[in-house]
């Protein structure tokens, strides 16, 4: 039992993926795994998800998969001596082909920019390091002016800011690697560069319900059609690396804390990531921005926070995890954090599961529970109680293990794998035992016990009881 809500997810790369090491990564910090489907072989992956799920079983605790897709990666071409010089004010020419470029031309292999791209449009080089501005396209060539200046060399990443593509969020190799995750058990499939709900609409034909979709939200036209992505996601990740490239960076912590209210209100999780400790891909320690960067996210309600480059490839990742573990207990013990939860008014249907999951905040603070339990079947009863933050343990009771996993990223989710009770008095002997034993819960405290009468049936939820353990 960890004492904090909020969660960590890792990235899974050549520093972490020894056996060893992810089972170190586990033990001190990390409740859930992303695999970076950008990077790495299906055979090194498949190796992944076997370690996670001998850890998951030797330890008997639910650990959640993220497969995070690539997504359609837009790319300049070669160049004649592998670079260019982009000069401040120069006009130069962008052309479709798979020719080298040479001073004063891009050649791009992209037709979906040739045919998006208008007067005005921004173009942004290499993370953002350089850019330029479109003057005109009459569909063959595309002249542009230079606005930031640089060495501009092979295959460099390109960022399109104000215009929305003519393109899909999934590749063919996405759609292979999607079909290899989906086969070998990944609880959630990070949709990458979402523009628009019929993005995640397009992957949910394909997915259907083998495994949750996470919207990774890093285009600024993406925001427009925010409130129908999320609706239609089973989770969203404030993706800040390219969203930090082709939004204004002082907008970028405006969106991530909109997402997340917006997240919250819905019942969907919401994570925070790119660049959280990045200065510990090298360093021991952090910087002390990155420690407020981490707690801000917190604060803001997050129901998880990642690490990338700093356990995949950095030198010290299990560090790493304890340090960011550090940090969100910290955050966590401060009274200001409860408060914040209280102030924002969330949305409730008309349904018992709304009604009980909204008294369970009242009830644990008057009489000081330490844990509301949820029997839930899909885990919508035990996702609804998260999202009020109560100040207690939320225990989700599940009969499935593909439920338990995929709760186990959710702020404050303790997932158990138990079978349905066959009565009431089955289901407060169960508790009984279960609390003790994998709740970390003691005789005498206070418990909340949420669950459907008749039992086994979805989304039956109409029934709150109080007990004390035993």
């Amino acid at each position: 039992m960890r004492p904090r809500s909020a969660k960590i997810l890792a990235t899974i790369g050549p520093a972490s993926r020894a056996p060893d090491m992810m089972r170190l990564l586990h033990e001190v910090g990390v409740d859930a795994f992303r695999l970076n489907f950008s990077h790495g072989s299906h055979e090194d992956h498949a190796a992944s998800f076997k370690t996670i799920r001998a850890i998951e079983k030797e330890l008997g605790t639910p650990i959640t998969i993220v497969a995070d897709m690539q997504g359609p990666k837009l790319r300049c071409g070669e160049f004649e001596g592998g670079s260019i010089e982009l000069r401040y004010g120069e006009i130069i020419e962008i052309r479709k082909g798979s020719t080298a470029g040479k001073d004063g031309q891009i050649i791009m292999p992209h037709q979906e920019l040739m045919d998006a791209l208008t007067e005005g449009s921004i173009l942004k080089f290499d993370d953002g390091k350089l850019q330029v501005t479109v003057a005109s396209n009459d569909g063959k060539v595309i002249k542009a002016k230079v606005d930031v200046p640089g060495v501009l060399s092979d295959r460099k990443g390109i960022n399109v800011v104000n215009t929305k593509l003519p393109m899909s969020a999934m590749t063919e190799k996405d759609k292979k690697d999607m079909a290899f995750a989906l086969e070998q058990g990944a609880d959630y499939i990070a949709l990458s560069f979402v523009q628009s709900a019929q993005d995640v609409m397009d992957a949910r034909k394909i997915i259907g319900d083998k495994a949750g979709i996470m919207a990774k939200i890093e285009k600024p036209s993406a925001l427009q059609e925010l409130d129908n992505i999320l609706k239609i996601s089973d989770a969203a990740m404030v993706a800040r690396g390219d969203l930090g490239v082709e939004l204004p960076l002082e907008q970028v912590p405006v969106v991530q804390r909109q997402i997340i209210r917006k997240g919250r209100a819905l019942g969907k999780p919401v994570i925070v990531a790119t660049h959280m400790l990045e200065s510990m891909i090298d360093s021991p320690t952090p910087t002390r921005a990155e420690a407020s960067d981490v707690a801000t996210a917190i604060y803001q309600g997050a129901d998880a926070v990642m690490l990338s480059a700093e356990t995949a490839v950095g030198r010290h990742p299990a560090t790493a995890v304890a340090i960011m573990d550090r940090i969100i207990s910290s955050a966590e013990s401060d009274p200001e954090f409860w408060n914040y939860f209280k102030q924002i008014r969330l949305p409730y249907d008309a349904t018992p599961e709304d009604a009980i999951s909204q008294s369970v905040r009242g009830i644990a603070e008057t009489l000081n529970a330490k844990a509301v339990l949820g029997y839930t079947k899909t885990g919508s009863t035990a996702q609804r109680i998260s999202r009020e933050r109560p100040p207690c343990k939320v225990v989700g009771l599940t009969p499935d293990i593909r439920t338990a996993r995929r709760l186990a990223l959710s702020w404050g989710l303790v997932p158990i794998v138990l079978k349905d009770p066959l009565d009431f008095n089955d289901m407060l002997h169960s508790i009984q035992n279960v609390a003790k034993e994998k709740a970390g819960l003691q005789s005498g405290d206070v418990v909340m016990i949420s669950a459907g009468v008749p039992f086994g049936r979805p989304g039956t939820t109409n029934t709150l009881n109080i007990s004390k353990i035993e």
